[in-house]
This record gives C-alpha cells, structure tokens and sequence, in this order.
C-alpha cells in the first residue's frame, strides 16, 4: 500500500499500542550518539521519521518527539544493550529510508536506522520512503490508518 503524505503525518494505530510516520520535510544530518561513537546519517526530503509507542500513549507526545527530531533536527542518543533506562522508554524514534518494526529487540539500543522496536502486534510491518510518500508492507490486520492533521485532530485513511 502506497500512501501520499502531503503535509500531514500517519498514525497506524493497534488495539494497544501505534506507530507516528513523518516525512523528512528538509535535508539534515541526523547525529546518533551512543556511549562510545557519534553516527552521522544524512537524511534527504521524502525520508521518513517514526515514532513507536510499543505500549500506547498520548499522542501528543509522539508528535514533540517527531517534532523535536524533524524541525530542530534533535540527536537521538543510543543505550548499551541491557541498559536499565531502556525499559523506560515508552516511546523509540527512527529516521531514513526504509523502517522495520521489530518486537523482539531492546529499546532504544540499536543505533541502526533501519529497525525500530515494536508491540508484537505491530512487528513485521515495515515502511518505505518514496518522495513524498510512503510504502507500508504487512500492515496487520488488527491495525487501522489515519491522517494526523497539523491542527492534532485526526481521520481515517480512505483506501481508494
């Protein structure tokens, strides 16, 4: 399923938690800063930005977050695996190209741009930047899409 994003945002929402997809809407550099290194990773008009909720929450909050990273171009900072403050992170961000949902990976701790950590209800879904648009690929069945407008309300996706 191919979706335009225009100026607006995708909220895939499951029965307990949701995943907030943005566009990349300027190029920037995106740092990743873990204990040891910094990442660099260039990111071009049409990239994507996500935010994972693996438990649920306020969408508002995904929302500043996505909007920390894709407006004031805010680093991402990457724990060591089995880091004690990743099981309080509710929520994980990512950016590039092409994003994987993955449920069975450590929050917060991959510095890979690539995958993100999910619920069991979202893993498998993966998304695809393509100029203004992005490619979703196993949306499950228990999830719904909706537009997430600027002003914060939202509208069901109408597949066409």
């Amino acid at each position: 399923m191919i979706i335009p994003l225009a100026d607006s945002d995708l909220l895939i929402k499951a029965p307990c938690s949701f995943l907030l997809i943005g566009p990349v809407r300027e190029p920037f550099i995106l740092f990743i800063e873990t204990s040891t290194d910094e990442y660099c990773q260039h990111l071009i008009r049409g990239d994507l930005i996500a935010v994972s909720a693996p438990e649920g929450g306020d969408i508002r909050q995904a929302k500043l977050l996505l909007e920390l990273v894709r407006t004031w171009h805010t680093p991402l900072v990457v724990l060591q695996s089995g880091h004690p403050g990743s099981g309080r992170l509710k929520m994980i961000v990512s950016a590039g190209d092409t994003i994987s949902l993955n449920c069975s990976i450590q929050r917060g701790t991959h510095p890979e741009q690539t995958v993100i950590c999910s619920s069991e209800e979202l893993a498998g879904l993966s998304l695809h930047g393509l100029n203004g648009k992005v490619k979703i690929s196993n949306l499950p069945s228990c999830a719904e899409i909706l537009i997430l407008n600027n002003d914060g309300t939202t509208r069901h996706y109408n597949k066409k």
